[in-house]
């Protein structure tokens, strides 16, 4: 598999737009720059939530209105993050595609879109649900401020494990 992945990205350091990416100043700052910003926003909107699961941000507002402000700009936004990373596996394909941590990223990604959406969805379908299940709505926040806080992590990481 190792050797798949270094043709990949041999091939995709070839291509017209990785080469572009490449040779042009400014795109990668920019891109990487926009991708931290979204982090920002996607790591902040689903951290407030879990914070009102536990209680302690907007204890006096119900927790399906802080879902509803919070939770739906993460989906545009990951949007937006998937096109700047992307291009940023385009521009440098050895860094992300060669290197381990980057797959514990992803991994860790997966797991808090497929927790972020379904607690929305268990909020929008039953608002009263996690009312009565605080112990376990607790134990599942504290899981995605971990996961999301592993994603963080992760991410720098990958400047720090790079291939060759």
């Amino acid at each position: 598999m190792h050797a798949i992945l270094i043709e990949i990205s041999k091939w995709l350091a070839a291509t017209t737009l990785s080469q572009t990416i490449q040779t042009t100043g400014w795109i990668i700052p920019t891109l990487q720059t926009i991708h931290i910003l979204c982090v920002a926003v996607v790591f902040t909107s689903a951290v407030l939530v879990d914070f009102r699961i536990w209680r302690l941000f907007e204890r006096d507002v119900p927790l399906p209105q802080v879902a509803r402000r919070f939770l739906p700009s993460i989906w545009p936004v990951l949007v937006i993050l998937l096109a700047t990373g992307g291009l940023l596996i385009i521009g440098e394909p050895r860094r992300s595609l060669l290197n381990a941590t980057f797959y514990i990223k992803m991994s860790l990604l997966l797991g808090a879109i497929l927790l972020t959406a379904a607690l929305q969805s268990s909020i929008a379908s039953r608002p009263g649900f996690w009312h009565n299940r605080r112990l376990t709505g607790r134990a599942l926040a504290t899981l995605s401020i971990l996961i999301w806080c592993g994603i963080l992590f992760a991410g720098r990481w990958i400047a720090y494990t790079q291939v060759g």
